[in-house]
């Protein structure tokens, strides 16, 4: 009677090692840099940096990167690019500016016409990717001098002559809807907090930080929602897919064309949500608004491991990407180091975070 081969080991399910998990996950070199730039301010940095106060302000400045980051990277894992997304935060500001001051409309219908504008911005700059077959990297370029220069000449139009729109602030204060997109939440906890000695206050009583700047609050939730459809919805894998090898999955049946016409739009509507936010804050638009963060957004999203080549990465990686960026950006105000050095910090980061993405992804792929 012969004796049966041995039966090999089916690799589908096969389990793997906890580290060697972890080592595939995109946001890992994000992670480990927010620890070690945590590590570098606490030996470096004045111990203030790090009490309450300090820490709303480095995450205020990383919260509107952090919502450009976490469009472009879903855009990135999608394979395509958006140079334009800094100048769009400027064209939005503009259009969203002109409806509450000029047009005398309220907030309930001045910021979704606002984010249709941006969508419909989207729109045409997915459209012109998909079926020009140009790069989007040439194509959102063009627009990034495109929407810039148009709100330069909007502005113009709007104010008389000036590159400035204000009156923001008096046009909104009064407007049931501008606690969601301006100021501080959860004041009446913060007050609680101050009068029970739980939080720092000043001689008079008040809090010093009288609750969390509200783009904050877009920020976690924003990436909150961006993980779960990534990890746990088709659309996820279909964003993947279309990143990953376009053909063999418009061949699986997933409309690609449609997921990356929407992923334009989605990043578009977030650099609307920044300007809303910032035009909110500070009362006024400008034609600089949003100047160089589409490359700040690339970068945090690079960081957090989205790959340049599409189809892999996380909204989580670039959460903890933007983090670093305000860290740095902020951290090196509570030094004595030169602020020039945070030059230096985002070509050093972006290099690093290029290698150890493409690292992974070999380790990933099986690569040599």
């Amino acid at each position: 009677m012969s004796q049966s081969a041995p039966v090999a080991a089916d690799e589908r399910v096969k389990s793997e090692p906890f580290l060697t998990k972890l080592m595939k996950r995109p946001e890992l070199g994000a992670m480990a840099g927010v620890i070690l730039v945590f590590i570098f301010f606490a030996i470096t940095a004045d111990a203030s940096m790090f009490t309450l106060a300090g820490v709303m302000n480095f995450m205020t400045p990383a919260a509107q990167l952090g919502i450009l980051a976490i469009g472009a990277a879903l855009l990135m894992i999608g394979g395509e690019f958006d140079l334009s997304i800094g100048s769009m935060v400027a064209f939005s500001g503009l259009f969203f500016g002109v409806c509450v001051v000029t047009w005398q409309l309220p907030l309930m219908a001045a910021i979704p016409m606002t984010f249709v504008f941006a969508a419909m911005v989207g729109a045409v700059n997915g459209n012109i990717v998909i079926r020009s077959g140009l790069p989007s990297f040439i194509v959102t370029l063009a627009f990034l001098f495109i929407l810039r220069g148009l709100s330069l000449v909007g502005l113009k139009m709007a104010t008389g002559g000036s590159t400035q729109l204000r009156g923001v602030r008096d046009a909104t204060e009064n407007d049931w809807l501008a606690p969601f997109f301006a100021g501080e939440a959860f004041g009446g906890l913060f007050s609680w907090l101050a009068a029970n000695g739980l939080i720092d206050t000043f001689k008079s009583g008040a809090p010093k930080v009288p609750g969390i700047p509200v783009e904050i609050l877009w920020f976690i939730a924003l990436a909150l929602v961006a993980t779960y459809v990534l990890l746990r919805t088709p659309a996820g894998n279909w964003i993947f897919a279309s990143g990953g090898d376009r053909i063999a999955a418009s061949n699986s049946g997933v409309p690609v064309n449609r997921v990356k016409v929407s992923l334009f739009m989605l990043t578009a509507c977030c650099a609307a949500l920044v300007a809303i936010i910032t035009v909110m804050d500070a009362g006024s638009t400008d034609a600089r608004r949003g100047f160089q963060k589409e490359f700040e957004a690339i970068i945090a999203a690079v960081i957090g491991g989205c790959l340049l080549t599409g189809g892999y990465g996380s909204a989580i990686g670039a959460f903890f990407g933007s983090i670093i960026f305000g860290m740095v950006v902020i951290g090196l105000t509570y030094t004595d180091f030169d602020q020039d050095w945070f030059q230096v910090f985002l070509g050093a980061m972006l290099l690093i975070a290029v290698l150890f993405n493409n690292a992974i992804r070999k380790r990933v792929t099986g690569e040599r």
